[in-house]
């Protein structure tokens, strides 16, 4: 199972549409505080819907609790200042994706350990960044394509007609 992880997320509505993309796609969702909200954050609620309820959640109290609680984990860290594109790099089925907070990113003083798994999304011109939820939908469906999207449903169904052939 493939996992997302936050570092420090501020809005509470990126937080909740990553989190509907982790319940629709089977993937664990991990938060590490502080984070600039509740999480029985109405906007967070309205945001991750129905779903939030299905989801896989854990929250850490900073990042060496999670670096503890997930020991040998390997880590996919996204940020624009990565050598790597994101679709250079094979990941595997139980990798962690980690995208930084809203106002600042993953700090550098965690990105310099960690140059080979560094990511970014390619921006034309002098775009700063994409918003998070955006980003985090994109680089999981590339690791999920690579991954055969393992246990996902893959057909369409129409609800009042068929196909025509």
């Amino acid at each position: 199972m493939l996992n997302i992880v936050l570092y420090e997320p501020e809005i509470p509505a990126n937080t909740g549409n990553i989190g509907r993309t982790c319940a629709a796609t089977n993937t664990r969702l991990h938060l590490i505080e502080p984070l600039g909200f509740r999480l029985d954050e109405k906007s967070l609620r309205r945001a991750g819907m129905d779903y939030w309820n299905e989801l896989d959640v854990t929250t850490y109290i900073d990042y060496q609790d999670f670096m503890e609680k997930n020991p040998g984990a390997v880590i996919y860290m996204a940020t624009t200042k990565a050598p790597n594109v994101y679709t250079q790099v094979q990941y595997e089925p139980d990798c962690y994706l980690m995208f930084g907070k809203e106002s600042g990113g993953i700090p550098e003083e965690i990105l310099v350990k960690h140059k080979k798994n560094s990511i970014r999304i390619p921006m034309a011109g002098d775009s700063r960044s994409l918003n998070l939820g955006n980003s985090a939908a994109i680089i999981l469906y590339e690791a999920l394509r690579q991954n055969g999207f393992t246990g996902m449903n893959m057909e369409g169904h129409l609800h009042r007609l068929e196909w025509e052939e």
